[in-house]
């Protein structure tokens, strides 16, 4: 019997990803069939899914089944970006074999962990001229960024993409258990677990979710919707839940991190 369930987020039909273990859940225009969840009814936030992403069925999730959640580990993950047994032959996943590869069960040996996250990408060493042109802001402040990727961190990566000093802005609505430690996070740290993918038993989740919405709930005071435009902030609140998730589990939790790969359709 499974002892997991993973809920995948897609905004397309996807006639391979229906004959796999995962549950679906559609959102945006498509018109999706019985075998899709839908997270626009119940206690909801879809009207924000243009700048929430896969979050607005992660607290349709929250608010509607995870109070009688029965499955010992719940995960989520999203099109394209999927939850994999092992990383040994992860150039040869395709479309055709996905559903061999995905993680279907957390083994008995893995019982002592609270969480999976995925394994950490790094992103520093971007392209100089990337970073004189979306940089140029810290780099007046610190021209040693140029050179140094130690210094070439979460949060200087977050404010080359996602508007400058936005994260920062967004840290100082933390609680006081978390703000000055997710502060150092990203200022030390050059690699995180992205994706907003997470596998965690139910009473983690709650954890989680009580502390991330009202989180960005007061971010919204600050950011809004209306001026978050194209790819750098429209899914603002979705970045920053991707970062901060990256550290609320390692803070918070026994967490183990898990190979995921990357499927281009």
């Amino acid at each position: 019997m499974n002892n997991l369930d993973i809920y995948c987020v897609t905004n397309k039909k996807l006639g391979f990803l229906e004959n796999t273990s995962l549950k679906l859940v559609g959102v945006g225009n498509e018109n999706f069939s019985e075998k899709y969840l839908k997270c626009d009814k119940q206690n909801n936030i879809y009207y924000k899914e243009k700048y929430y992403s896969e979050l607005t069925f992660h607290y349709w999730y929250w608010k509607n089944i995870l109070p009688t959640e029965k499955t010992e580990w719940v995960g989520f993950c999203q099109k394209r970006r999927f939850w994999i047994i092992s990383d040994d032959k992860i150039n040869q996943i395709s479309e055709k074999n996905l559903n061999d590869n995905l993680l279907k069960n957390i083994s008995n040996n893995f019982n002592s962990y609270e969480s999976f996250i995925c394994n950490p990408i790094d992103i520093s060493g971007a392209k100089k001229i990337k970073i004189l042109k979306r940089g140029w802001k810290n780099l007046i402040k610190d021209p040693s960024i140029f050179f140094d990727k130690k210094k070439q961190t979460i949060s200087f990566h977050f404010d080359m993409h996602h508007g400058y000093n936005n994260l920062n802005k967004a840290i100082k609505l933390l609680n006081r258990e978390n703000r000055d430690d997710f502060l150092t996070y990203v200022n030390s740290n050059n690699i995180y677990n992205p994706h907003i993918m997470v596998i965690a038993k139910p009473y983690i989740l709650e954890q989680w979710f009580e502390e991330l919405f009202p989180w960005l709930e007061r971010c919204e005071e600050v950011f809004g919707f209306d001026k978050l435009k194209g790819y750098d902030t429209q899914r603002l609140y979705a970045y920053l839940a991707e970062r901060y998730l990256s550290f609320w589990f390692k803070k918070h939790t026994k967490f183990k991190t898990n190979p995921w790969t990357f499927i281009d359709f």
